[in-house]
């Protein structure tokens, strides 16, 4: 049974070739001249065989026999030939170097490319494609597609001039040693054929079980303290082997037929060049089709010249195909649907002045929507940070709906905080309020503004967020605190890392706000790099904060320090929490608990205690928060 991830025979549609050339065509002039320099090399396989027929038969021939023999016609024509090689040698060098210029202008463009789309990607894409196998896209694939720019294409093309100037020259040489070559030549290539075909197919898998390895890694990677703790190598350790051979077992396959390739057109070579010796040397001795000794050496050369490039696009054919199929991978990416965009009222900065408000370009002021009118009069609207969901149905498939006629109202100032059991919707809600994902049914509104009028990076601008997994970048400890709002300045930054009682520990580093830490915040306790997170989220100063157990991953030492920051956090702004530790949440002006996507109880603390319900159990630890 045919695997269900095994390409079909026409393996690469004409969009992934029009799209590759479409960024060739950006280096259009300085193609232009490799063209140039790819045709005068490959004239001088032709014009060498034509220059030695030439010797042979104008001027070593009619030396034979002679007493006193001149050789002023021979030291000509070898001049000549050392000139046609000199141009060869110097337009193949040419070639090259640009080939090199244009090869990795052209995968520096398509690495832009696919970063720029990914950062127009929505959530959903991340949440449904492996990590390891999207960084293939960045790595195996344009690997496979630098290897054809740069070596492949330039070779086939200079292969297929080098063919064609060989066989006109063959005509003009002997016509029926050219019929036979010809024929030869469709022998050859029904070989070849056979082999290729097999070949493509196999290097496309080869292509995807190498993606598919990567992100295998790259998960292992990231939970090997989960795998650890569990005893779960040797159960990793199958999995992987299952993969790898996967893997093993496709490049076999594809290579064994790619390997094959060469040595057989090298063979049916040598055996072309012996019969060609064989029918020339009889034609010659019965002087038919005017063959001679000059030309029988002439065409026996230009039969390595025709059958050489013949070869090496064979072999070259596999590193094409295997970079049609990285370049496939990568334009299926790209043409990846970016997350869309239908908001018009947009967010500013702005201040009073004279008792209204007006737009500032610097984030000095307070928040505001910006609404423009048919007259083209603008009125600006002081952001409240009020949020209210009204029978908000959702699910991540039409299918299966997760959320449940969910209603809620967030006024200025209130701390709404969310409890239930893991997947009861805790953190869907908040993504939606992101606007990560879409509802499927009812209404969620901003400031009395619908969230769908609202564009998406205005909306999330004004939305900070602390999760309960942190996600430090390499640079300084200012750089990472300076994320939440990059015009900030160091002042405001140490002013944030202090009110998120991150100061302390900050000072006691080795160059302090001017460390340098990495991406995976190695050297910093989970604890620390939180409070990095908070404080950056502090300097953004959003109007409305969403908390997803922010406090989670800190011991209740720390969370005790944490705490007295995050209330300084909270204080004037519409706050969502999600937590597991009720203790954190007792001052919430609503809690909602959640069951299975819909809401159960609401209520502030001592409200949901005299109901007696869910939450009190949970309280009292009469149930557990899964």
């Amino acid at each position: 049974m045919m695997n269900k991830h095994m390409p079909n025979k026409k393996s690469f549609d004409k969009h992934t070739i029009k799209r590759l050339v479409s960024y060739i065509m950006d280096y259009k002039w300085k193609f232009t001249i490799v063209i140039i320099c790819i045709i005068l090399t490959s004239l001088v396989s032709a014009a060498s065989a034509t220059a030695v027929r030439i010797l042979i038969d104008d001027y070593i021939t009619p030396l034979i026999g002679t007493t006193n023999p001149s050789f002023d016609g021979i030291i000509k024509v070898i001049s000549i030939l050392s000139c046609i090689f000199i141009v060869g040698v110097i337009s193949a060098f040419i070639y090259s170097r640009i080939m090199v210029d244009i090869s990795q202008g052209i995968l520096n463009k398509i690495r832009n490319d696919m970063f720029c789309h990914m950062q127009k990607l929505p959530i959903r894409y991340f949440d449904t494609n492996s990590h390891g196998d999207v960084m293939s896209h960045y790595t195996n694939d344009t690997d496979a597609l630098r290897q054809a720019l740069s070596q492949s294409i330039p070779q086939s093309f200079s292969a297929i001039i080098t063919v064609v100037s060989v066989f006109v020259t063959m005509l003009t040489t002997s016509l029926y040693l050219t019929i036979f070559v010809v024929l030869y030549l469709v022998f050859q290539l029904f070989c070849v054929k056979k082999v290729a075909t097999k070949s493509s197919r196999y290097f496309i898998e080869q292509q995807r079980s190498l993606g598919e390895i990567n992100g295998y890694i790259e998960e292992m990677i990231n939970g090997q303290k989960v795998v650890k703790v569990f005893c779960h190598e040797e159960k990793a350790k199958e999995e992987f082997d299952r993969k790898n051979e996967m893997l093993r077992e496709n490049a076999y396959k594809a290579n064994t037929f790619a390997n094959i390739i060469m040595p057989m057109m090298n063979n049916l070579g040598i055996l072309q060049y012996i019969l060609l010796a064989i029918i020339g040397g009889s034609l010659a001795i019965n002087g038919i089709g005017g063959v001679t000794i000059g030309s029988i050496v002439a065409f026996l050369m230009l039969s390595r010249n025709f059958n050489v490039p013949i070869s090496q696009v064979s072999q070259q054919m596999n590193f094409i195909i295997m970079s049609l199929a990285g370049a496939k991978r990568i334009f299926e990416l790209l043409d990846e649907k970016e997350e869309e965009d239908s908001g018009y009222v947009t967010l500013v900065n702005a201040k009073y002045e004279n008792g209204e408000i007006v737009e500032v370009k610097e984030r000095t002021g307070i928040w505001a929507w910006k609404h423009p009118h048919q007259d083209g009069t603008l009125t600006y609207t002081e952001l409240t940070g009020e949020v209210e969901l009204n029978d908000v149905d959702f699910g991540y498939t039409e299918e299966k709906i997760v959320l449940h006629n969910v209603t809620i109202n967030a006024k200025h100032g209130q701390k709404i905080a969310f409890v239930g059991a893991t997947g009861a919707g805790k953190t869907t809600i908040t993504n939606l309020i992101n606007r990560f994902y879409d509802i499927a049914d009812g209404k969620i509104r901003y400031d009395g503004i619908n969230i769908n009028k609202i564009k998406k990076p205005d909306l999330r601008r004004s939305l900070g967020v602390v999760l309960q997994d942190t996600n430090l970048f390499t640079g300084t400890v200012l750089d990472n605190i300076r994320y939440g709002n990059l015009n900030a300045t160091d002042e405001e930054c140490i002013a944030a890392a202090k009110k998120a009682n991150a100061h302390h520990f900050i000072e006691l580093l080795k160059d302090g706000y001017n460390t340098v830490i990495s991406g995976s915040g190695e050297g910093l306790s989970q604890g620390q790099k939180q409070l990095l997170s908070i404080a950056r989220a502090i300097v953004a100063d959003p109007p409305v904060m969403i908390l997803d157990e922010a406090t989670s991953s800190i011991d209740t030492h720390t969370e005790a320090i944490v705490q007295k920051g995050m209330d300084m956090l909270m204080h004037g702004r519409t706050v969502f929490v999600i937590a597991h530790r009720l203790s954190t949440i007792q001052n919430s002006d609503k809690i909602i608990v959640l069951d299975k996507g819909r809401i159960i109880e609401s209520g502030n603390h001592d409200e949901l205690i005299k109901l007696k319900g869910k939450y009190y159990q949970l309280y009292t630890g009469a149930i557990e928060m899964d």
